[in-house]
């Protein structure tokens, strides 16, 4: 279904239409009418089906921005997500001028007290920090029409709920609330029968939320090896269309620049950038004139690039929706895609959080050496040489071909052009990335989480190998591997190849 089929506004068509999307996700096309016409809703769906938006669309609608109070307000378990709510938010309410904050722990209370006085109309925080604002009364809830609980399931698992019960109570009675769970235990259910009215019940079947047309592997590296390890995986799979994607906007300011200082055609874009920046960049990459497109994830959110052969997690994210966003650029239209996901030795907890959600298991890929990325560059040489040599427009450059071969050496002659068409050594030019603080191991149930995503364990084994690819997987503790890795056709090294559909 069309999102212009669901009641909203042009103005928010447009923004939508901005963003990139085009149908509405199943959650989105059934709770969006009932949530527009003010009914209480439960929603349960796993991760990465299109809730924000499912709740984040009409709560924008409905704004007063006459109204300077806070108007709706979101609880989120996980800073990570909360932050994300309210980008989001702010990006679809940006044509409507509505005002989103967003309000966590772990960041200086005064700083948002202060942003506060801005009177925000949408407020989205976690739990913790939420109560901690309404005690020091700098949150007012009096006037709240819509009161949203994102990830309810996760929250009750991270032991929210006191603080839940407390924040809900300081909200009038006759609110709109809005409930969405991946699972519905039975402290959930009770949530819903003390504090909704009547509510109505969505149910989104769970299905896996990768495609089999993606190949998806990962790489233990630590942070300093990363950068020099994805651009020899580069050389090795010669993609055709990249992103990449960085947990930051400076992370992703300087991956783009030692990328273009190693000769690959890229850019990077974020929310720092103007609009007039990010549009002529996207224009580049949908032509082909942008071999790699560096993005964060809010950045990328909504793209809708056809052509995109790999995606490289630089940076694993803090939480597996955003995984599955960023692999949902690859794999489409019937074409085979690529993701690799880069590790640290402690965010492997992270990696087995995304194999719950999207019941694959990556495949481990050992790193490929130098020697190897520079076989790779000429092998890719060598495709642009019979590109070139194709195109019959060299006729009118024999006579100087055949002087040029009367004083040099033939050899020496495509040995330049060889030089020409690879790049520099690694060494030649040193890239440097600032290390960025790794994501927090968990370390059970919190009151308030202050750094990445929090998730719980589970015992779901139901997994399945990747395709197309040779791997032992196994034991995941040690970082030495087979000589694993993805190659495209293209390519003549690193003796595996990937399939690519025309």
């Amino acid at each position: 279904m069309k999102f212009s089929e669901l009641g909203l506004s042009q103005s928010l068509l447009k923004a939508i239409k901005r963003s990139g999307y085009e149908e509405a996700t199943p959650i989105q096309e059934q709770t969006i009418p009932m949530v527009l016409q003010g009914k209480d809703v439960i929603g349960q769906a796993q991760t990465g089906t299109g809730k924000t938006a499912s709740f984040g669309l009409p709560i924008i609608e409905h704004v007063d921005t006459d109204n300077p109070n806070i108007q709706a307000i979101i609880i989120s378990p996980t800073r990570e997500l909360a932050i994300q709510t309210q980008e989001e938010l702010y990006r679809l309410g940006k044509d409507k001028h509505a005002r989103v904050q967003v309000v966590y722990g772990g960041a200086d209370i005064r700083r948002q007290i202060k942003n506060l006085k801005n009177h925000p109309q949408i407020l989205v925080g976690t739990p913790g920090r939420l109560r901690d604002h309404i005690n020091r009364h700098t949150v007012k809830l009096d006037n709240i029409k819509t009161l949203v609980l994102d990830e309810a399931d996760e929250m009750l698992n991270m032991g929210f709920l006191e603080d839940i019960e407390a924040i809900i109570k300081e909200t009038p009675d006759d609110r709109q609330t809005l409930l969405y769970s991946a699972t519905m235990p039975p402290e959930i259910k009770k949530i819903g029968e003390q504090f909704m009215t009547d509510p109505e019940t969505v149910r989104i079947k769970a299905k896996e939320l990768t495609t089999d047309l993606v190949d998806q592997y990962y790489v233990r590296a630590r942070d300093y090896e990363k950068f020099d390890i994805m651009t020899r995986l580069i050389d090795v799979q010669d993609p055709d269309l990249t992103i990449v994607f960085g947990r930051t906007k400076r992370r992703v300011d300087e991956l783009s620049r030692g990328l273009k200082a190693r000769g690959y055609n890229a850019a990077g874009i974020h929310g720092d950038l103007t609009q007039d920046r990010r549009t002529k960049i996207m224009k580049q990459f949908k032509n082909g004139e942008l071999d790699i497109l560096v993005a964060t994830d809010v950045a990328a959110r909504g793209l809708d690039i056809s052509g995109v052969t790999h995606v490289y997690n630089y940076d694993i994210p803090s939480d597996p929706d955003s995984y599955v966003h960023r692999i949902g650029r690859t794999g489409r239209a019937g074409h085979h895609g690529v993701s690799l996901t880069f590790v640290t030795p402690n965010e492997m907890e992270y990696l087995n959080e995304i194999e719950k959600l999207t019941r694959v298991r990556m495949l481990p890929l050992k790193p490929p050496s130098a020697e190897e990325a520079f076989k790779g560059q000429v092998a890719s040489a060598f495709n642009d040489i019979d590109e070139l040599i194709s195109q019959d427009s060299t006729d009118r450059y024999m006579e100087d071909a055949e002087r040029l071969l009367e004083t040099h050496d033939a050899k020496n002659l495509v040995a330049a052009l060889l030089n020409t068409l690879t790049k520099e050594s690694a060494k030649e030019v040193p890239v440097k990335i600032t290390p960025e603080r790794p994501l927090p191991r968990r370390r059970g149930k919190r009151k308030d989480y202050h750094g990445g995503s929090h998730y719980r364990r589970n015992n779901n084994n139901n997994r399945r190998r990747g395709n197309n690819y040779r791997s032992r997987g196994g034991n995941r503790s040690g970082s030495s591997r087979d000589n694993h890795g993805s190659s495209h056709s293209k390519r003549h090294s690193f003796n595996i190849r990937h399939r690519k559909e025309n």
